[in-house]
């Protein structure tokens, strides 16, 4: 196994184990609720804002251990940033678990690159990027309900 898969199952472990932010956040401007039907992963996310930068988000739900993860080191990575940083964040973690080429933007992924395992298992990928479109669902305010199918 190399290093970097390895890597890659021990932050899915430890994050699916002892999941940072997790729980309810009871004073949220944002609530939005995410379903992925392939796996049976269910997950709400709350943010609080401040201004156009997140305050603080937390996530709750049941699912895999890639989307817990995924969620886990989501709300880690966008907790300060403004809405227009998570944008970019968000294209350039989709197109690391798809595969695909990286945006010309100039970012750094940090911890997230770990996921770039995930793109090996196309069923996975909806695992990894359901917390991150239930995200986006709330920063857009928007009222429906994510689904990933």
């Amino acid at each position: 196994m190399t290093g970097r898969n390895e890597l890659y199952q021990e932050m899915i472990l430890h994050h699916n184990k002892a999941p940072r932010n997790f729980g309810a956040l009871e004073d949220a401007d944002r609530k939005s609720d995410g379903h992925n039907p392939l796996c049976g992963d269910h997950l709400t996310v709350w943010l609080k804002l401040d201004g156009d930068k997140v305050a603080d988000v937390r996530f709750e739900g049941s699912g895999c251990a890639i989307s817990t993860a995924s969620a886990s080191v989501m709300t880690d990575a966008v907790k300060g940033r403004s809405t227009a940083e998570i944008e970019k964040l968000f294209r350039s973690f989709h197109a690391l678990v798809t595969g695909q080429p990286a945006p010309d933007e100039d970012l750094d992924l940090g911890k997230l690159e770990v996921f770039s395992g995930v793109s090996e298992f196309p069923a996975r990928v909806k695992c990894a990027s359901l917390a991150w479109h239930t995200l986006q669902a709330a920063l857009h305010g928007d009222a429906e309900p994510v689904s990933t199918e």
